[in-house]
């Protein structure tokens, strides 16, 4: 029963829930909660309150966990292993890698030449502004802001924001104000 229910709903998912219209429509016919209902049964781990944009693809889905009162942006491209925490805001376009090609050999094609995957981790009370990229390995720690467009090719700290190409700390949240 189990493999039967994963690919009824990814078969759904990727058919039909998939192009259902973004969550802010006022045409949405209850497409948040039929995108987050299809994916409990795909995710690794589906918290509570979790929304899943239009056109988000998430590849096979199964090494992806995403906490309480977080999402994937509209038409997001994310692969896993990725564990994304509680709180977490991701704007529209987002790119999460986990893979890259080595180009090492010169006897093997650059195509065919794959890099094992390294598994990306947010965490808690994170924004991912829109059309960030995240590579693979980087773990992007508890209350930073990726600035959009920003390429992150190594992990953020605690509360930092970064932008840019490759992405730097710009300034660091402050809590006092």
């Amino acid at each position: 029963m189990g493999k039967l229910r994963y690919y009824l709903c990814m078969a759904l998912y990727y058919l039909f829930a998939r192009h259902l219209p973004a969550t802010d429509m006022p045409y949405n016919l209850g497409s948040k909660k039929i995108r987050e209902i299809l994916c409990r049964g795909i995710f690794k781990k589906t918290g509570r309150n979790v929304t899943i944009e239009h056109g988000a693809y998430f590849g096979s889905g199964r090494d992806i966990e995403i906490g309480d009162n977080s999402g994937l942006g509209l038409n997001c491209r994310v692969n896993g292993p990725l564990k994304i925490g509680d709180n977490v805001m991701m704007g529209p376009d987002v790119m999460i890698f986990t893979q890259n090609h080595e180009y090492s050999r010169l006897d093997i094609p650059m195509n065919l030449q794959t890099a094992p995957k390294e598994p990306v981790v947010i965490e808690d009370d994170v924004w991912i502004a829109a059309r960030a990229i995240i590579l693979p390995g980087v773990t992007i720690h508890k209350g930073a802001i990726v600035g959009a467009g920003a390429i992150v090719t190594k992990d953020v700290p605690e509360y930092a924001i970064v932008g840019g190409n490759p992405a730097r700390v710009i300034k660091y949240r402050n809590s006092t104000k």
